[in-house]
């Protein structure tokens, strides 16, 4: 799994294992353990049990009393129905964010930072990467200026959707990278629109990415 970064815990801890679990590091079955993911994670059982909540919450897991929680069933359905509720949520988050304007030194610094990860992307690791995303992500959210907006796209977080293969993040970590930029330009230029469009097409690569995990059936 990944590292913790900068986010509420208990939702840096769901977004870790809402990942995991997407990708199929955790299948349907599986046992989490509050004790192993505490540890494994450097946190105490608190915030653990908390993501657990709301895992739950969203039909990935079951919990079991005193004994952690099991991995619910998902399947292509259930990644769908996840990501077109982002692209809603989020391609309107872009549209507003660039009708309110984003502020100025935030996105400069922004798009200063993506372009030097882009200078340098077959060398960037998944931290560093994950640490961006999520920041271009969150400013966005921060600049669509809508409190429940950002609570939903919060409770969906999964970080980066890469997919499989062996070249895979790093063809996610490049295509990505360009096209935040093209989003933030989108925003900086008060182009509603043309940022609504892109973060669409953001989000829906990244549910290709994650349905590459589920065959058809």
């Amino acid at each position: 799994m990944e590292t913790l970064e900068m986010m509420p815990v208990r939702i840096r801890i769901a977004a870790i294992l809402r990942k995991a679990i997407y990708s199929g590091e955790y299948k349907s079955g599986d046992e989490l353990s509050l004790t192993d993911v505490a540890a494994q994670l450097g946190v105490s059982r608190t915030p653990v049990r908390e993501a657990f909540q709301v895992l739950e919450g969203e039909g990935l897991i079951t919990l079991r009393m005193n004994k952690g929680a099991i991995v619910n069933t998902v399947d292509r359905k259930f990644i769908r129905d996840i990501f077109e509720m982002r692209i809603l949520l989020e391609a309107e988050a872009a549209r507003r964010a660039a009708e309110n304007g984003m502020d100025g030194k935030i996105l400069e610094n922004l798009l200063e930072r993506l372009h030097v990860l882009r200078d340098h992307i077959e060398a960037v690791d998944t931290a560093e990467y994950a640490a961006l995303n999520r920041a271009v992500h969150q400013a966005v959210w921060q600049a669509a200026d809508n409190h429940q907006l950002t609570a939903y796209l919060l409770q969906m977080w999964n970080g980066p959707s890469v997919g499989r293969g062996q070249d895979a993040a790093a063809h996610h970590y490049r295509n990505s990278t360009d096209e935040h930029i093209s989003i933030l330009e989108f925003i900086r230029d008060r182009k509603a629109e043309d940022a609504k469009k892109a973060m669409l097409r953001h989000i829906e690569r990244s549910m290709e990415n994650m349905l590459a995990y589920y065959p058809e059936t």
